[in-house]
C-alpha cells in the first residue's frame, strides 16, 4: 500500500500543498512522512491516534524509514486551521484524479458515473470536543460529516468530497458548494460523461439543483411528500403506471404481464416555485408507489380497501423511466461507504480539536481511495471487497521478514488462499512506471 501511494506521489503533493509554518510549531514540519504514516496506520485498521504505534512494532522499522511517534502526529494534527483543510482537501482530489488515471479504479467513468450525497452522525463523547453537539438524537453528542461518493456502473464507489461539521449542522447545510465541488472532483478523476448527483430528500433544494447544471450534470433527487407534488401525482392516470420487478414480482402465466406490488410513473413538474423565477426548475417527477393494505380490516378483505404509498424523484436524468428509477435506488450504495468507515478509522474521531478531526476525516478519505485502488490492482473481487476484507486479506498478512546481506525476503504462508491477489498488487505496485 505504501508502495502505490508513493508510485502515485501522495507525499509529494502533501509536501507540494499543504504549508503549515512550522516556525514556533513542530507539528508543520514533515508533513509529506507524517500524512503517509497517518494514511498508512489507517490501511493497517488504525482508528485512533495510539494506533499508529502498530507502525513502529516488530520488524517494521527494517522496511519503513520516517515513521513518526503517535505524540508527533497528534502535534501535527492539532496544527491544522481551516485553510490546512482546504489544503489537504486539494491533495484529497489531485491523488483521487492519479489513482483513476494509473489504476483501474473506475471504468467507465468516461461514459456514465454516479455522484452520491449523504450525510452522517458520528457519536463522541466528552464535553471538550469542539463542535460536538446534541442534535437529531436525543442526548447524544455527536459530530456531523458530509461525504460525496464517485461511482460507476462497473466499479464501487470512492470518496469524491468530505467534511465535517457541527453536530446541529443542517443537513443540507453548504449543499450547493459541496455539490459543486464534488464534482469537480468527479471531473478531474476522468467523469466526463454523463455524471448523474443522487441524493436524498434533504438535498432537495435550488442550490443543489443550479449546482448540477452550472457543471453539466444530471440530477435525480428524492422528494418529500407536499400539496403541490401530491397534486402532480393526482394528474397521472392509471393506465401510465408500469409495474416494476421488486422483491415479491412475478410474471402471470395466463396473460405474461408482470405482477408486482409496485409501480413506477412520470409526470412534468416545475420545482422550487416559492423562489424567483429564474430559480424555477422544470423537470421529471418519477414516482413509484407500492401498495399498502389497510391494516384495520378484517383478513380477506383488504383488497377492496388498499392505498398505495408514494415515493417521488424529482430528475432530470436522461434515462429512461425505468432504468432512471432503479439508478436513484442504488443511491443507497453511499451508506456501505458510511459503515466502512465507521468500522474502521471513523470508530473514533480522535482528537479534541475540530480541525484536527476534519483532517483526520479527510485522511481516511484518502486512505479508503487508496485501499480500493489497491483492490481493483489485486483483481476482480477484491475490487468489490470492503476495506476491512481488503486489510485482512492484503494488509495485516501473516508473514516472515528476513534479511541476508542487504536484502529483505517476505516469507509468506503456505498454502495462502490469497496468494494470487497479493502477488497481483505487489507486482502493480512496483512495476517500472509507464
Amino acid at each position: 500500500m505504501v508502495r502505490l501511494a508513493e508510485r502515485v506521489g501522495l507525499s509529494g503533493l502533501v509536501k507540494e500543498r499543504l504549508r503549515i509554518d512550522s516556525a514556533g510549531n513542530s507539528g508543520g514540519a514533515n508533513p509529506g512522512a507524517k500524512a503517509m504514516t497517518l494514511v498508512a496506520a489507517m490501511c493497517a485498521g488504525a482508528d485512533s491516534i495510539d494506533d499508529t504505534q502498530r507502525l513502529r512494532l516488530g520488524a517494521m522499522s527494517r522496511l519503513f524509514g520516517g515513521v513518526r511517534a503517535p505524540s508527533t502526529l497528534g502535534t501535527f494534527l492539532r496544527s491544522f486551521t481551516h485553510g490546512h483543510n482546504r489544503q489537504l482537501h486539494a491533495v484529497h482530489r489531485d491523488f483521487l484524479a492519479r489513482l483513476a488515471r494509473t489504476t483501474p479504479l473506475l471504468p467507465g467513468a468516461d461514459k456514465v458515473a454516479f455522484v452520491d450525497i449523504d450525510p452522517t452522525h458520528r457519536r463522541v463523547y466528552g464535553r471538550a470536543k469542539q463542535g460536538a453537539e446534541v442534535g437529531r438524537f436525543k442526548g447524544v453528542r455527536t459530530l456531523h460529516p458530509i461525504l460525496a461518493t464517485l461511482s460507476t456502473p462497473l466499479a464501487r464507489p470512492v470518496i469524491a468530497a468530505v467534511r465535517l461539521r457541527r453536530g446541529k449542522a443542517a443537513d443540507a447545510r453548504g449543499a450547493g458548494p459541496f455539490t459543486a465541488e464534488a464534482l469537480a472532483a468527479a471531473k478531474q478523476a476522468g467523469a466526463r460523461g454523463t455524471v448523474v448527483v443522487r441524493a436524498d430528500s434533504q438535498f432537495y433544494n435550488a442550490d443543489v439543483a443550479a449546482a448540477c447544471r452550472r457543471a453539466g450534470a444530471r440530477f435525480s433527487l428524492t422528494v418529500r411528500m407536499n400539496p403541490s407534488v401530491a397534486a402532480a401525482i393526482s394528474q397521472i392516470p392509471e393506465t401510465a403506471w408500469t409495474a416494476i420487478r421488486y422483491p415479491d414480482a412475478f410474471v402471470d402465466p395466463d396473460t405474461g404481464e408482470l405482477v408486482s406490488d409496485a409501480e413506477v410513473a412520470e409526470v412534468e413538474y416545475t420545482a422550487f416555485t416559492g423562489r424567483k423565477k429564474a430559480e424555477h426548475v422544470t423537470a421529471r417527477l418519477i414516482v413509484r408507489r407500492v401498495r399498502r393494505l389497510n391494516s384495520e380490516v378484517a383478513s380477506g378483505q383488504g383488497e377492496l380497501f388498499t392505498a398505495w404509498r408514494y415515493h417521488p424523484v424529482f430528475t432530470d436524468s436522461p434515462f429512461e423511466m425505468l432504468q432512471a428509477e432503479l439508478q436513484h435506488r442504488r443511491h443507497a450504495v453511499i451508506e456501505q461507504v458510511i459503515a466502512d468507515g465507521k468500522s474502521g478509522p471513523l470508530a473514533h474521531l480522535p482528537s479534541g480539536s475540530f480541525q484536527a478531526n476534519n483532517a483526520w476525516l479527510t485522511l481516511w478519505a484518502i486512505a479508503f481511495n487508496l485501499l480500493r485502488a489497491a483492490g481493483a490492482l489485486a483483481g476482480a473481487f477484491h475490487a468489490r471487497a470492503t476495506t476491512a476484507t481488503l486489510r485482512a486479506h492484503l494488509v495485516n498478512v501473516p508473514a516472515r521478514l528476513a534479511r541476508s546481506a542487504r536484502r529483505l525476503t517476505l516469507h509468506l504462508p503456505d498454502r495462502w488462499p490469497w496468494q494470487q491477489p497479493f502477488t497481483a498488487l505487489f507486482d502493480a505496485a512496483h512495476a517500472p512506471p509507464a
